[in-house]
């Protein structure tokens, strides 16, 4: 159900005169900035700041009318939310204490942080930092770790710390090093899919093979500024899984060098004292990288760097979920590209062109085909940007539609699918997709 009033003044929200597209919670842009802050006020006031403000809230509650009530209680939820994660956060640094009380005597201009203030501080960036670490390896998974690695450093190091000011900075610096550091453990590099004995792959190139590569959810990101739409504007481009795949071309330093300057927008000498490097090493990794990044993109920045999905890409995601669940092979086939892709990270499976995309999915959906897969459902979704589709497939002979896939579309001037990237189920709980319909 779908508030008609602000959430943070309360006010009616204006008619909508016929537009589709995600609705809004607020009025104007000034509701929205003061929500914004209130959020961030919450999180930076330390954690009775959080409780008092849950505690504001549940007292603001009223069961009328119902588009408020759902309102309030979807703003409940999100402070609940950021409380668990703080006492998480805090639980943890609780452990990693020897003793209750620092060891090495603070500056006597600073307070020393408890667990649960350290705790509040770092929630406030927790999102940020995970996108960075999601940048720097290409996996949800892995920047899910890396943000909990990240705050444990930073609480044994926190009398390093030099105020609230410096916490971004000194963040993403403890952030890339973990990232680096986990990668020299794993030591991944992009290969090539290989021919799969037996099926027909399609005429065209062999695409890089990233077997590490996660989609990322974008309810997750953090919130958009709204004074700088050319900051958000490369966020979301630097999150397109075409980018993404691009960097993990990098070896890991130069990777951390570009993120750092050309995405974070770091100076030199932040990127090099982050990195432990001169300032001139980091200037020529950072011009060896760019090059070598600009080879594994596409050639123009229209093929993979999109705004928000139009009205006629809306379309097609509904007419690819309605033709799935028909298992209408011909509508799904009117949908495509003829230069579409079909990768499934990890799996090894791969197909270029409409024609070899067209030959993989007949049998699968073809009742009487004795390699029929069964009956679709799918849930809309968005990831890394871009429109998404929660795949469920009911098999023949149960009656639960399970959780199979996660196609993650994107399409070409003309709106039609170029490249379906399909990932495994696990991640459906991140994207508020059940496991099961």
């Amino acid at each position: 159900m779908v508030a008609q009033v602000c959430a943070s003044c309360g006010k009616r929200l204006p008619a909508r005169g016929g537009r589709a597209g995600r609705s809004s919670v607020y009025c104007s842009a000034a509701c929205r900035q003061k929500a914004y802050r209130e959020r961030q006020g919450a999180a930076e006031t330390g954690v009775q700041g959080l409780i008092d403000d849950i505690a504001r809230k549940v007292g603001d509650l009223t069961p009328q009318p119902p588009s408020v009530l759902y309102s309030g209680v979807t703003d409940l939820s999100a402070s609940v939310a950021r409380l668990r994660r703080v006492a998480r956060i805090a639980r943890e640094s609780a452990k990693d204490s020897v003793t209750s009380v620092p060891v090495t005597k603070p500056p006597a201009a600073e307070t020393p942080l408890t667990e649960a203030d350290f705790a509040a501080l770092t929630e406030s960036y927790r999102r940020e930092i995970q996108v960075h670490c999601y940048r720097m390896t290409g996996s949800y998974d892995d920047a899910e770790d890396l943000v909990q690695e990240t705050f444990l450093r930073a609480w044994r190091a926190r009398e390093g710390f030099e105020g609230r000011a410096g916490a971004r900075t000194w963040l993403y610096r403890i952030a890339t090093n973990a990232c680096l550091d986990f990668q020299r453990r794993t030591a991944r590099r992009p290969q090539r899919y290989e021919p799969v004995p037996g099926m027909n792959h399609g005429t065209g190139e062999a695409p890089d093979r990233i077997t590490w590569l996660q989609p990322y959810p974008d309810d997750e990101l953090p919130a958009a500024d709204q004074d700088r739409p050319d900051v958000a504007a490369v966020s979301r481009e630097t999150l397109e899984l075409v980018f993404l795949a691009a960097l993990q071309h990098l070896p890991p330093r130069q990777r951390a060098v570009l993120i750092l300057r050309d995405v974070l927008g770091l100076t030199a000498a932040e990127t090099a004292e982050a990195l432990g490097l001169t300032v001139a090493s980091a200037n020529s990794a950072l011009q060896r990288a760019r090059p070598t990044l600009r080879d594994h993109l596409p050639g123009q920045r229209a093929d993979w760097a999109a705004g928000e999905p139009t009205e006629a890409q809306r379309a097609v995601l509904q007419g690819y979920m309605a033709a799935a669940e028909r298992l209408d092979l011909d509508a799904m086939t009117e949908l495509l590209s003829k230069d579409v892709r079909l990768t499934m990270p990890p799996n090894p499976f791969w197909f270029t062109g409409r024609d070899a995309f067209v030959d993989f999915l007949r049998p699968t959906l073809d009742p009487a085909s004795p390699v029929f897969f069964g009956h679709w459902r799918h849930l809309p979704a968005r990831a890394n940007g871009r429109l998404a589709a929660g795949g469920y497939v009911r098999r023949p002979g149960t009656h639960v539609y399970r959780a199979q896939v996660l196609d993650v579309l994107r399409f070409d001037a003309d709106d039609r699918i170029v490249e379906v990237t399909s990932f495994e189920p696990h991640l459906f709980p991140a994207f508020g997709l059940p496991l099961k319909l």
